[in-house]
């Protein structure tokens, strides 16, 4: 039940939103999960942190040429 009242609220946001740039988000998450598992059990905490590390990082590879 909690599912279908979150997918009706987060519905909305999918038609408005803008794309993203999802570039190093996806390795960095893979790498979090993993490493936020094996260090506690803290996977989804681990893929956030993946993701957003990930993110900074290829972007601040694209900005270096």
């Amino acid at each position: 039940m909690k599912f279908v009242i979150a997918l009706g609220l987060l519905a909305p946001l999918a038609l408005v939103s803008a794309p993203a740039s999802a570039r190093g988000c996806i390795k960095g998450a893979a790498m979090g999960a993993v490493a936020g598992h094996v260090m506690g059990h803290h996977g989804k905490m681990g893929a956030a942190a993946g993701c957003a590390i990930g993110h900074h990082h290829a972007h601040k590879m694209m900005r270096k040429g």
